[in-house]
């Protein structure tokens, strides 16, 4: 019998199964008037300015979730980097209990 602590890691463990990630580069530069840009190789079109590194990465993560979903909208094709992930093997880590 589970418990409920089991059941309740099980449903995560799912949830991080049904969630599909992808690494994306990007690129980050000091701008001199201060700030950061950055831009990916992996994703035409992506460019973010922040007042920080982590800012500059929070901007460009949350641009590369709306490309896919214009280009999901529009019928055209996803950049490459999101293409290759659905083809590869994933890989992920679950915590078993030990009797």
């Amino acid at each position: 019998m589970v418990g409920w602590r089991g059941e309740a890691e099980m449903k995560r463990q799912e949830h991080i199964a049904e969630a599909e990630e992808v690494a994306v580069r990007i690129r980050i530069e000091a701008l001199k008037e201060g700030g950061y840009l950055g831009m990916s190789p992996d994703v035409p079109g992506l460019v973010a300015e922040g007042r920080s590194i982590a800012e500059t990465i929070e901007i460009a993560q949350g641009l590369a979730r709306k490309i896919v979903e214009s280009c999901r909208e529009h019928g055209d094709p996803l950049p490459a980097v999101f293409s290759k992930a659905r083809q590869k093997t994933r890989e992920f880590l679950v915590s078993v209990p030990m009797p």
